[in-house]
């Protein structure tokens, strides 16, 4: 029986010594990140600007962590030196945990999600990641596309947080968002006119040299995020 959980974090970092810090975080987090109990695969990831523009945004980061199981992460949260100096330097820290529900295709020659054992069929939130790495020949021909793919997320009332991340600007990227019910997800991947061409036009110009799409069952989120409530039913009583 899988165990196995997910969680995302973003720091915000307002002033200029702190985005400096988050930078070279993203070369000097790796020594002690791989000696981290538990933890199976780990990303660090930048973000772009708002509405999946591709230059980055320098005062927003993330990690992404798969850990064996809850313990391992909560004893990450409450007591790893490395997570107490990201919460030092940074002003803001929203942490989403996740259970798999299924995973296609490779992220760094890997799945690393297993599907959990242990989702509650009495939530109906749903956590979706997609992540791509894009063909340097293609690179003008998708971000051209990305405004109009993404065009029926702007005021969607179903979505209920959305970031634009990646692990190098442009050529690497993945988006993060978090949706009321799975009902409203496929009402946009499959009647959204805009991103139902947008696939079409992925398996037609073979964009991508490796891809990899999530969906995820929330379970809690901690934290805080200027602009974003937390929704009550995942709002942790450990905060």
């Amino acid at each position: 029986m899988s165990q196995q959980i997910t969680t995302l974090t973003f720091f915000k970092y307002p002033s200029l010594q702190q985005k400096l810090w988050a930078f070279g975080m993203m070369q000097f987090a790796h020594a002690p990140l791989k000696k981290v109990k538990g933890l199976e695969f780990y990303k660090l990831l930048g973000s772009g600007k708002k509405n999946f523009d591709p230059l980055p945004d320098w005062g927003v980061y993330g990690l992404l962590q798969v850990w064996d199981n809850e313990a391992s992460a909560k004893d990450f949260f409450a007591e790893a030196k490395l997570y107490k100096r990201y919460v030092n330097h940074s002003a803001q820290q929203l942490t989403f945990y996740l259970k798999s529900i299924k995973a296609h295709g490779q992220w760094s020659k890997q799945n690393p999600f297993e599907s959990s054992d242990l989702l509650d069929e009495n939530n109906e939130m749903i956590a979706v990641i997609t992540r791509a790495t894009i063909k340097l020949r293609m690179l003008k021909k998708f971000w051209d596309y990305v405004p109009i793919s993404q065009k029926d997320l702007v005021d969607n009332p179903s979505l209920l947080f959305t970031a634009g991340v990646g692990e190098r600007p442009v050529t690497q990227m993945a988006t993060f968002s978090l949706w009321e019910d799975a009902r409203a997800l496929k009402k946009f991947a499959y009647r959204s006119q805009n991103h139902r061409h947008a696939v079409q036009q992925t398996q037609a110009l073979q964009w991508y040299k490796e891809e990899m799409f999530t969906r995820f069952q929330p379970f809690k989120i901690t934290g805080q995020w200027s602009g974003f409530e937390i929704p009550p039913s995942l709002i942790s009583n450990e905060q």
